[in-house]
């Protein structure tokens, strides 16, 4: 079994009235590499006429993010000329490489209707050798996400990236992932086994898991060491988990707004490059 090394409360940080919680970066975790930040949107109801997603155009340069949409919805524009809106079940995946403006905001219909909204965003890090290469999205709604069920039907599971299961991942990965969206009923159980050479990204979206013995709630992220291989879930409530590994890269690491190089002139270098234009243009 896979040794548990600490449990990670998600500490709530509100984004104008947009309900957030992040397990990481915090003072006592600054990151599991290559997975390096968690914002958890919600759950809340938005009322009729609403403003909606407060995310309006910025810039991103060095990293990748990952977006699942539990509930509501997202619409996606950058500069590169993708646009799209995903709902309820949907994940959108954005490598921002050497540099793009993107804004996440609601659908027109979502600010005119209100209604539920969940929203996680993950980013991940790039190796070194990939911070530049050429930006890129996919926004994948949920019937064009690969699934499959475990113990009788009591478990759901997207497969994201990486195979599991015989089954392939809908994301095509810059670096090797895996990663799955597992919906889990009460008493439903899967085991794992994952390299111990790769990093494990756990986060418990909503209801209770006991994991490798351990009874663990939501919007805790689970931190596991390299010791050992496999992990064991039970449901002991509904629950959502958020589950990925790889490799880490052992790279430094300097994060500052939306940048993630690895050294602070690369950092420096960024926002010359944002301000000169070089991002891409923004006439939405």
């Amino acid at each position: 079994m896979r040794t548990i090394k600490r449990i990670h409360k998600a500490e709530y940080r509100p984004i104008a009235d947009l309900v957030t919680y992040s397990p990481m970066p915090t003072r006592s975790l600054q990151q599991i590499d290559p997975f390096i930040f968690l914002n958890h949107h919600g759950f809340q109801t938005y009322p009729e006429r609403n403003q909606g997603l407060p995310f309006g155009p910025h810039p991103h340069r060095g990293m990748e993010t990952v977006t699942f949409i539990l509930e509501g919805d997202i619409m996606h524009k950058d500069s590169s000329g993708h646009e799209s809106v995903i709902g309820p079940g949907g994940v959108q995946y954005m490598t921002a490489g050497r540099g793009l403006i993107h804004a996440e905001v609601s659908s027109t219909e979502f600010k005119r209707n209100g209604g539920d909204l969940e929203i996680l965003q993950l980013w991940l890090n790039l190796p070194a050798a990939k911070k530049m290469i050429t930006p890129n999205y996919v926004g994948l709604q949920k019937e064009e996400i690969p699934a499959f069920d475990l113990d009788g039907g009591k478990i759901k599971v997207q497969q994201l990236f990486g195979e599991w299961n015989g089954v392939q991942g809908a994301f095509e990965g810059t670096f090797p992932l895996t990663m799955s969206t597992i919906y889990q009923e009460k008493g439903g159980k899967f085991e794992k086994v994952i390299p111990s050479e790769e990093n494990i990204f756990f986060y418990i979206v909503r209801g209770e898991l006991k994991v490798n013995g351990e009874e663990i709630q939501f919007r805790n992220l689970v931190e596991f060491t390299n010791s050992g291989e496999k992990i064991a879930v039970e449901a002991l409530e509904d629950a959502i988990l958020i589950l990925g590994h790889a490799k880490p890269f052992n790279e430094p690491m300097v994060a500052q707004g939306p940048f993630v190089m690895n050294t602070q002139q690369q950092i420096y270098e960024a926002y010359q490059d944002y301000q000169a234009g070089k991002f891409g243009s923004w006439d939405h």
